[in-house]
C-alpha cells in the first residue's frame, strides 16, 4: 500500500490506515513499534506536541508499544538539561514509555560496526575535502555533482583512516565518511552523503569516549532497526531522506521486514515560530524571559501559561494528519483551550484595571454576602461561593465612559447597569484628578428591590458588569499574555530584517494593582478560574504565593464591544486591536499597553443565542462526520453555530468540497464577520462555493482568495470577477518562476550560504521574495518546490 494513495475508511487519516492495513496483512506479526525522536538540544514545542500525541497514540490504540529515543549524536548542542525537559513534557502530555526509554548514544559501537560493513563492502570511502568542497562538488538540480578525488581509495585504506578517526589521530574537519552511492542521483541527497564527521567535544553522556559523530541520516534508521520500529513517522522535510533510508538499511543488510518511513506534515501554527534555532534565539537574546516563557509555543511555555494537556490533546486530534504542508489558524489552538476550560473552571470576579465605585445610598457600614455560583450557565456542576458587598466597589475602568458612543451598553452618567449577582446600579456623577483628567470616582444609587438583577417595574437594563468589593477583594498581579508575533508568519520580512522585527512588543502587559474577590484565598494553587467576562486564568507556577497573588491569562473570552470598537477606531480591513488600548488606566501597568482582547477566527465560544441546542449540535456533528467525512474538531466547531452550520450547509450545496468549505468557514470566514451573521454579509454559499473552486483549481493562491473574500465581505460580487479585475490569476508559469528564483539567489549569496549552512528557515524568506515580487500571484508551493530545488 503505497502511503501517498489515498484509500483509508472514512474518518480515518492515512498513517493510521496503513498500520491498519500492516496489522491485516500480519506484515510486522502483529506488532506495532513506533518512536518519538527528539534531539535534547532544546526544549520541545507545539510541533512536537503533534508529533508524540501521534506516535504515542497510534501505539495505545493498536495495543502496541511507542519508544522515547533521543537522537543524540552532537555533542555541541545536546545536555542532560534538556532530555530532563523533554522527558518532563512527554509525561505531562499523558504518555508514558515504560522501560523502552532509548539514546542513539547507546548504539554508537554498533552504528559504527555497520559503517566498516559499508566501507568493506566497498559502499563508504573516508574522503578528506573540506565540506565545502564537498558541497560544491554535488552538482545541481539539473547537472551532476563531481566524484571526489577520494572516491576510489581501497577499501583497506578507508578502513585504516576510519580506524584512525575513531582513535583521535586527526582534527575537525580533516576527513569524513561518505556513503558510495550516485553523485548523479536526481535525489541530490544520494549523491555520496555524509555518515561520519570528527567532532573533539565531550558527549553528555558518553563523556570522550568518542570523537567521531554519525549524521543524523545514518543514525535514524539504523536505530528504528535496532529497536525493531515498524512504522517510522516523521515530518515531510524528511520525504527525500527515505530512499536514503531505505538504502542504508538494504546495503547493511537489516533483518527483515525493515522499518517503515511514513511522512506526515509538520504543524506550521500562525503567529509562531516553531524552529528550535529560532526559539533558541528568543531565549539567548532575551526577547523572552526563557524556555518556559507562557509567550513561547513550548510545551514548557503552554504549561506554565495555564494550558492543561487535555487541551493540546484535542487539538492534535482537530487538526488531524495531513500529508502537505500548511499553516494552521492559531485561533484553532485557542479554541481547543476555551473548550477544555469552559468545563473545568469555577467563575470569579476580579478587577483587572480598579475604578472606585461608590454607592451613595448603601448603608456605610453595611456587608451582604451574596451567593454566586461558580458554575452559573451549567446547572450540573455545583457549587457556589459567597461575596461580599458592600458601599465601595471596584468596577472595570473600561465599563464606564463619560461620554458613551452608539452600542455603549455599560456604565454612564444616567444610566444603570447589572451588578453581577448583586444589584441594579445607576450612574448620578463622577469626580476627575484635576490633574490628569482622569476619572478616579464613579457614585452610584442602587435599587434595594433588584437583587439578583430583577426589577419590580420591569424596566429593561441592558448591561452586566463584574466588581468587588474594595475592603474585602484582594491585590493581585495579572500577566495579560497575547501572541507573541503580530503578523501571521513571521519570516515575512523585508529585506535586511529578520522575524525579530515580527515581535508583539505588547506580548506582555502587566497590572500590578489588580483586585480579586477574596474566595480564591486558599484555593489549590494550579486551579484555573474564569475570570468573569474577562477570559481564563490561574496562578503563575514560579511566582505566585499565598502571600503574592499572581495570575497568568491563559486565553481569553471574546469581547464583543472591543471588537466593535476595534473595527471603528482601526478603519476597513483592520480586524485587531482594542480601541480602550490608548484610554486605558496605565499607571498599575509595567510596560507600554496594547490590545488585550483580540477577535480570533474561529476560535471564540459561539454566544448562547446562536449556540445550537445539544441534540440538534450533536445531530449535525454526526451528519458532518458520518456524511460529509469532517474530523470531529471541525464538525463541532460548525455544528455548534446554528447560523455559521447554515452558511457551511449553503457552500456544501452549491458543490465546495466539504473538507474545504469547513477549512475556510472556520478559519478566514470570521476574519471578515466583524461582528455580523452570515445572513448579513452580501454574499452566500453560492459565491463561497465559486471561491474555492478558484482555488481548488489552482486558479488562484491562498492568499489571493483571501484579498477576494474581503472583497465580497465589503460589496459582494462574483469570485471570478473580483479575480480579474483585481489580477489576482494565480502565475503557474514554471520558466517565468525560475528565471525569478535564480534572480533572487544571485542578489542575495549571503542569504545562499547561509541556508546551505543549515540555516533552513531562510525558504521563507525566498519564498517571500517571490511572492512580493509577483504581488502574490505565485504559486507558492511552485514557488517553495522551484527555490528548495535550486538551494539544493
Amino acid at each position: 500500500m503505497d502511503d501517498r494513495t489515498d484509500t483509508r475508511p472514512e474518518g480515518t487519516d492515512f498513517i493510521r490506515a496503513i498500520v491498519a492495513e500492516d496489522l491485516r496483512t500480519d506484515k510486522h506479526r502483529g506488532r506495532v513499534v513506533t518512536r518519538f525522536p527528539p534531539e535534547p538540544n532544546g526544549f520541545l514545542h507545539v510541533g512536537h506536541a503533534k508529533s508524540i500525541c501521534l506516535n504515542f497514540g497510534i501505539a495505545e490504540e493498536t495495543g502496541g508499544i511507542c519508544h522515547l529515543r533521543f537522537d543524540d549524536t552532537n555533542p555541541l548542542t545536546e545536555s542532560v538539561d534538556y532530555v530532563e525537559a523533554i522527558k518532563r513534557d512527554v509525561r505531562w502530555l499523558g504518555y508514558d514509555w515504560g522501560d523502552k526509554l532509548f539514546h542513539a548514544s547507546d548504539y554508537f559501537e554498533r552504528l559504527h560496526d555497520y559503517a566498516v560493513v559499508l566501507i568493506k563492502k566497498g559502499r563508504a570511502y573516508v574522503d578528506s575535502l573540506s565540506e565545502q568542497e564537498i558541497r560544491e562538488l554535488r552538482g545541481t538540480v539539473t547537472e551532476p555533482g563531481t566524484e571526489s578525488p577520494f572516491r576510489s581509495r581501497p577499501v583497506e585504506e578507508n578502513l585504516d583512516l576510519f580506524r584512525r578517526m575513531r582513535a583521535g589521530e586527526f582534527p575537525d574537519g580533516a576527513h569524513v565518511l561518505r556513503a558510495k552511492i550516485d553523485m548523479a542521483h536526481p535525489n541530490m541527497l544520494m549523491r555520496d552523503p555524509l555518515l561520519y564527521r570528527i567532532r573533539h567535544a565531550h558527549h553528555y553522556r558518553t563523556g570522550d569516549s568518542w570523537c567521531i559523530y554519525p549524521l543524523y541520516d545514518f543514525t535514524h534508521c539504523l536505530s528504528d532497526s535496532i529497536e525493531n520500529i515498524t512504522h517510522s513517522l516523521c515530518t515531510l522535510e524528511f520525504e527525500n531522506n527515505r530512499e536514503l533510508y531505505d538504502w542504508i538499511l538494504e546495503e547493511v543488510e537489516v533483518p527483515q521486514p525493515q522499518p517503515r518511513q511514513i511522512e506526515f506534515a509538520r504543524l506550521n501554527l500562525d503567529y509562531t515560530v516553531v524552529s528550535k534555532r529560532r526559539l533558541l534565539l528568543l531565549v539567548r537574546d532575551g526577547h523572552v524571559s526563557g524556555w518556559d516563557d507562557p509567550r513561547m509555543p513550548t510545551i514548557a511555555g503552554l504549561r506554565r501559561r495555564g494550558v492543561r494537556p487535555e487541551a493540546i490533546r484535542q487539538f492534535a486530534d482537530m487538526i488531524g494528519v495531513a500529508k502537505a504542508d500548511s499553516r494552521v489558524d492559531i485561533g484553532k489552538l485557542e479554541y481547543a483551550v476555551r473548550d477544555d476550560l469552559n468545563r473545568v473552571a469555577p467563575r470569579v470576579m476580579c478587577v483587572l484595571r480598579p475604578l472606585r465605585m461608590v454607592i451613595t445610598d448603601y448603608p456605610e457600614a453595611a456587608v451582604e454576602e451574596l451567593d454566586a455560583p461558580y458554575y452559573p450557565r451549567d446547572l450540573a456542576l455545583e457549587g457556589s461561593r459567597k461575596v461580599p458587598f458592600s458601599r465601595v466597589l471596584y468596577m472595570e475602568r473600561d465599563d464606564f465612559r463619560e461620554d458613551p458612543p452608539d452600542g455603549f451598553f455599560r456604565l454612564a452618567p444616567g444610566r444603570e447597569v447589572r451588578l453581577r449577582y448583586a444589584y441594579i446600579v445607576k450612574c448620578e456623577g463622577f469626580e476627575k484628578d484635576p490633574a490628569t483628567g482622569e476619572v478616579v470616582e464613579v457614585r452610584c444609587t442602587y435599587d434595594p428591590g433588584s437583587h439578583g438583577g430583577d426589577t419590580r417595574d420591569g424596566r429593561k437594563v441592558k448591561g452586566t458588569i463584574h466588581w468587588v468589593s474594595a475592603d474585602h477583594s484582594l491585590p493581585a498581579e495579572v500577566r495579560l499574555y497575547d501572541r507573541l508575533f503580530r503578523t501571521p508568519d513571521p519570516e515575512e520580512v523585508e529585506v535586511g530584517d529578520d522575524f525579530t522585527q515580527n515581535l508583539n512588543r505588547t506580548s506582555l502587559v502587566v497590572l500590578g494593582e489588580s483586585r480579586i474577590e477574596p474566595s480564591v484565598a486558599g484555593d489549590p494553587a494550579d486551579l484555573r478560574y474564569q475570570f468573569e467576562r474577562l477570559g481564563y486564568f490561574w496562578q503563575d507556577a514560579e511566582d505566585s504565593s499565598p502571600d503574592r497573588l499572581v495570575f497568568n491569562r491563559i486565553v481569553s473570552l471574546r469581547d464583543t464591544w472591543a471588537k466593535v470598537q476595534s473595527r471603528r477606531e482601526a478603519g476597513p480591513g483592520r480586524l485587531e486591536g482594542s480601541a480602550a488600548a490608548g484610554r486605558r488606566d496605565s499607571r498599575a501597568a509595567q510596560v507600554v499597553e496594547g490590545p488585550t482582547q483580540r477577535p480570533t477566527s474561529g476560535s471564540a465560544e459561539a454566544p448562547p443565542e446562536v449556540r445550537a441546542s445539544a441534540a440538534e449540535t450533536a445531530a449535525r456533528v454526526s451528519r458532518y462526520t458520518e456524511e460529509l467525512g469532517l474530523e470531529g474538531g471541525q464538525a463541532m466547531l460548525l455544528a455548534q453555530d446554528g447560523p455559521i452550520a447554515t452558511f457551511f450547509e449553503d457552500t456544501v450545496t452549491s458543490g465546495a468540497p466539504p473538507g474545504e468549505a469547513a477549512k475556510w468557514i472556520i478559519n478566514e470566514l470570521p476574519r471578515v464577520l466583524e461582528g455580523r451573521e452570515p445572513s448579513e454579509l452580501p454574499f452566500g454559499g453560492r459565491e463561497m462555493a465559486a471561491l474555492l473552486s478558484l482555488v481548488e483549481g489552482h486558479t488562484v493562491s491562498g492568499r489571493a482568495a483571501r484579498e477576494v473574500l474581503e472583497e465580497m465581505a465589503v460589496s459582494g460580487g462574483e469570485p471570478r470577477e473580483i479575480v480579474a479585475k483585481r489580477g489576482l490569476e494565480k502565475i503557474t508559469d514554471e520558466a517565468a518562476l525560475r528565471a525569478l528564483v535564480d534572480r533572487l539567489l544571485s542578489d542575495y549569496p549571503d542569504k545562499v550560504e547561509q541556508y546551505r549552512s543549515g540555516k533552513t528557515g531562510l525558504i521563507g524568506f525566498f519564498v517571500g521574495q517571490i511572492m512580493r515580487e509577483t504581488g502574490g500571484s505565485a504559486d507558492p508551493r511552485l514557488a517553495r518546490e522551484l527555490v528548495e530545488n535550486a538551494l539544493a
